[in-house]
């Protein structure tokens, strides 16, 4: 398979999704949005994943590539790519979409549960989520379920946590992609939004969190493995 990424800041690659790609030999290319902009084949890939970052998808006049980024990831969906977002790649997928992406009530960071919902037992690309998983969020932006999706999981502080698309499509607001350098290049990028808040944790917990990092990865893996044996 040939994979195509989107990473929007420097400090949000691949994470464990680039041993994967290797470990599987499949090919890579990426785009990305923060250098000088390399726009995809779209014929030539077979999965789009579409990386986090701290920007949101409704400030196009700052970051004028967002609106191309949007059309193209609408191109992939309707071509049918086997796309998956990633965070902020999950707001993009909503609103290429057409749903409403907005600021949540709560900002969430940190280590927190993911509640995977009964129909995921219905998916052959999701059924081997558990019931409940602690993984890592950063996001402060939720979206309204783009019409014909499925919600699968939420958490406390945020409903929408993830959705499914005419079965190709995945919007997952959390990380299963986390690598502990990742954590790592998070707070000294971002660490000015750990304030006290209800689900904000302060940088001790988020470092030792990374003991959760090796079960996220192994189900990043199974989602990635079910997503590619539908290519085709």
């Amino acid at each position: 398979m040939h994979i195509h990424y989107f990473q929007h800041v420097p400090f949000e690659g691949l994470g464990c999704i680039q041993s994967w790609i290797d470990e599987n030999k499949h090919t890579v290319s990426h785009t990305r949005w923060y250098e000088t902009i390399s726009i995809p084949n779209l014929d030539a890939i077979d999965m789009l994943i579409i990386m986090g970052g701290p920007m949101g998808v409704y400030e196009e006049t700052r970051y004028p590539w967002m609106h191309v980024e949007k059309k193209l990831v609408k191109l992939a969906i309707d071509s049918g790519k086997i796309v998956l977002g990633i965070c902020f790649g999950a707001q993009l997928i909503a609103a290429a979409l057409g749903a409403n992406v907005f600021p949540n009530q709560q900002k969430e960071i940190g280590w927190h549960p993911v509640y995977f919902k009964e129909n995921v037992h219905t998916f052959r690309q999701l059924d081997f989520l558990p019931s409940e998983l602690r993984v890592l969020h950063w996001h402060g932006d939720t979206f309204d379920l783009p019409d014909e999706s499925l919600q699968f999981a939420s958490s406390v502080a945020c409903n929408n946590q993830a959705f499914i698309y005419k079965q190709k499509v995945l919007g997952l607001q959390f990380h299963f992609e986390i690598l502990e350098q990742g954590v790592q290049d998070l707070l000294t990028h971002c660490e000015n939004e750990l304030i006290t808040a209800p689900f904000i944790q302060d940088k001790i917990h988020l470092l030792k969190g990374v003991e959760h990092i090796p079960k996220a990865n192994a189900y990043m893996y199974k989602l990635l493995d079910r997503l590619t044996a539908m290519a085709g």
